[in-house]
């Protein structure tokens, strides 16, 4: 992985608060911020793949029948009952 520099602009206590915090866990400061940075992208990742059920509005809970994954239901199988009935093949 090639390294890049970036010039970041903060106040001189926000900077003085990132090299303490740095300094503390013995790291360099563009450490701490690639750390921040990963952690809040996996966080943000979280946020948007799972997204409790009752965070849905209302009409569209109204649509939901099963709250958690059924195991053995096969789509397949379902998809071609339902074509028989359809059409009686």
């Amino acid at each position: 992985m090639s390294v890049s520099k970036l010039t970041l602009s903060a106040d001189k206590d926000t900077i003085q608060l990132a090299k303490t915090i740095a300094s503390e866990s013995n790291i360099s400061v563009s450490k701490l911020f690639k750390i921040l940075i990963t952690e809040r992208s996996k966080k943000k990742k979280k946020e948007i793949n799972i997204k409790p059920v009752n965070q849905f509005p209302d009409w569209m809970q109204q649509l939901i029948i099963a709250k958690e994954p059924t195991s053995d239901f096969d789509h397949k199988i379902e998809y071609h009952k339902h074509l028989d009935e359809k059409y009686g093949l």
